[in-house]
């Protein structure tokens, strides 16, 4: 078994504990139904695919399954299952939960993409880390479907030196030297700042990408002026983070950055509207 399914296994078994009394009581170990999950609000559907393949590791078979990515309106089917009535009723809770937040972080990015591309048609729009514990992989994800960029998964995908690590070592070309000391060469090292001077000297320091944490849209826009003017702009990727949501993104991805960044993907993003019947 995959290790994806593996995970899910083991997060099915703890929501089901020793049994599902309730099923178990009321319905007959032989009864074989069919059922299908259906979309009750317009979006985005990501994960249906990997339900699909947890559903046949437990003897369900599925069909007119919904690819990553597709848009769907009210009323459309997700995807259709048969099989043990016990079995589907036991996972019913787990895969629709699952599912409606992959779903509703598709369609959130979706949206979001959108409104970023047409004021800069080769913007990338990326997660953060802000994900729940445990979902990291399957929130990422579902960025991913919705036309993100997943940014980095785990703290070894890549060096991203913070304001906590500047305020320990006090310097961001001494963090930036460490950094290329100790890290791979496949390593991409990256440097949150928060004003003028330390973008400069990040990029003279020869950072691969500067993020610009928390800074309003004029200050963002005379940095890149200033990285220009020194003849530094190409030689990093700006990325934009802090506080970006749907009703801003398009003014900063308007500033010229290569990359704007955005933990509301993933920890303000809504679920999308799910319901399992039983045909």
């Amino acid at each position: 078994m995959r290790k994806d399914l593996k995970d899910l296994t083991q997060m099915l078994n703890q929501d089901i504990g020793f049994e599902d009394i309730t099923t178990r009581a009321l319905i007959d170990a032989d009864l074989q139904i069919k059922a299908r999950i259906i979309s009750k609000q317009e979006g985005v559907i990501a994960g249906a695919e990997l339900l699909s393949s947890l559903l046949e590791e437990f003897g369900i078979a599925t069909g007119n399954i919904k690819a990553d990515g597709t848009h769907v309106k009210p009323d459309e089917t997700i995807l259709d299952m048969e099989g043990e009535a016990r079995t589907i009723l036991t996972m019913e809770r787990t895969i629709l939960n699952l599912l409606m937040r992959m779903s509703g972080i598709a369609t959130a990015t979706s949206q979001m993409v959108q409104k970023a591309r047409e004021r800069n048609p080769d913007i990338r729009v990326a997660a953060t880390r802000k994900t729940t514990p445990g979902l990291q992989f399957w929130e990422k994800e579902a960025v991913r479907v919705g036309g993100g960029d997943t940014h980095r998964y785990r703290l070894d995908d890549a060096v991203l030196i913070k304001d906590n690590h500047l305020a320990l070592v006090g310097d961001v070309e001494l963090a930036i030297r460490k950094a290329r000391q100790y890290a791979s060469f496949t390593k991409k090292i990256e440097v949150e700042v928060e004003n003028l001077q330390d973008a400069i000297s990040a990029a003279e320091a020869g950072a691969d990408i500067i993020m610009l944490d928390n800074m309003p849209v004029d200050q963002i826009e005379r940095v890149l002026g200033v990285l220009i003017e020194n003849g530094l702009r190409d030689k990093v990727l700006i990325e934009i983070s802090g506080g970006i949501n749907p009703d801003n993104i398009a003014e900063y991805a308007g500033t010229g950055a290569d990359i704007v960044s955005s933990g509301y993907l993933t920890h303000s993003a809504g679920v999308l509207d799910l319901s399992l019947e039983i045909r």
